[in-house]
């Protein structure tokens, strides 16, 4: 068993507290990704469980280990980094076995282990070149090749694509998909990006300034977000926010000219709201006149039309499908579902389900 356990973990620098006593559970096999903007705490957690930042407080158990004291060498785990750290001077197969060579294992160990690794990633055409003659997602492949002789039992990956252009990220998001079914490993993986998130995870945690926003599997955050910071940053384009204003069983929306009857516990009549609606879950009535078109984005088969409130200046998203496309400086109305609303307090920022 290899998954990862944290009980209140805190860390300190200094009078400066930055992870704010985290409880996690991971479970063994899991492909878990922190997200969260920069600054959050991401990865400065990932390297608390590598053991690169020492716990202030709290727990930290590998298994059924509990390493919160124990030096990283010894911890089982292997770590990828946004740097490739390869040696220039060295060949492929002299990179990826070199942590071996460190360690006294023989040469027809590490020739084995360097064969396996690189037939996973396929690299074996590349071997016998040295890193100058890499594309950028080929010295990623030989860092991650690293790891894997290694036989860790969990996985580190702290922003590993960053570096990468979009066509390149796309690649490897599937390469390290594929790396994660193929070796059924424990992986834990830091990224800003949410469509990184989305794509590649088992499990999202979301933190915020040192905290825990909320944890679940892609689809359940995007469907089913706790808070509007968690609405906001998983999706793309982002949920639109908008103000309302709780009536009886209803709730007002004078941006959208419109008064909506939700199934959400809503506070007392007047008190302050926000609305949460998804770009795909509105629709544009060319007929109304309560927004003015400011861009358009045609992407093929959907497009993007970003919109301003006549009247209050609130900005919305809608995304567009079919062959009729609103232009730019077109007044048009926008509609939606009622059951595809989210309704959040505007003071906590809490959802009202």
């Amino acid at each position: 068993m290899s998954g990862v356990n944290l009980k209140n973990v805190v860390k300190k620098y200094g009078d400066v507290q930055v992870i704010h006593g985290v409880d996690l559970e991971i479970e063994d096999g899991e492909f878990c990704v922190f997200v969260g903007p920069s600054g959050c705490g991401k990865s400065t957690l990932l390297r608390m469980v590598a053991g690169l930042e020492e716990t202030t407080s709290g727990e930290i158990s590998i298994g059924t280990r509990d390493v919160t004291d124990v030096d990283p060498a010894e911890r089982g785990v292997a770590m990828v980094f946004q740097t490739y750290a390869l040696y220039p001077h060295m060949t492929v197969a002299e990179n990826i076995g070199f942590g071996l060579k460190m360690n006294g294992v023989d040469k027809e160990t590490i020739k084995k282990k360097v064969a396996g690794a690189s037939r996973i990633l396929k690299l074996d055409d590349y071997l016998d070149r040295k890193p100058a003659a890499l594309s950028g997602g080929q010295r990623q492949r030989v860092a991650i090749g690293r790891s894997i002789v290694r036989g860790p039992e969990v996985f580190l990956f702290d922003e590993p694509l960053s570096n990468l252009d979009a066509e390149l990220r796309v690649e490897m998001r599937v390469e390290i998909s594929k790396l994660h079914n193929d070796l059924g490993r424990t992986m834990i993986y830091v990224t800003h990006d949410q469509v990184e998130a989305m794509t590649l995870a088992d499990k999202i945690v979301v933190l915020r300034a040192g905290n825990i926003e909320q944890v679940g599997a892609p689809m359940d955050l995007y469907h089913d977000p706790d808070n509007k910071f968690v609405g906001g940053f998983i999706g793309s384009p982002a949920m639109n926010f908008v103000d309302a204003i709780a009536a009886k069983a209803s709730v007002e929306v004078p941006s959208l000219q419109t008064k909506v009857k939700t199934g959400a516990s809503l506070p007392a009549a007047g008190t302050e709201l926000t609305i949460g609606l998804r770009p795909e879950h509105l629709l544009i009535d060319t007929k109304g006149n309560t927004h003015r078109v400011d861009l358009t984005e045609a992407l093929g088969g959907v497009s993007y039309a970003y919109l301003t409130s006549v009247e209050t200046g609130e900005r919305l998203i809608v995304e567009e499908r079919g062959d009729e496309r609103v232009n730019k400086g077109d007044t048009v109305g926008v509609t939606f579902e009622d059951r595809r609303l989210y309704v959040f307090d505007r003071a906590s920022e809490q959802r009202i389900r």
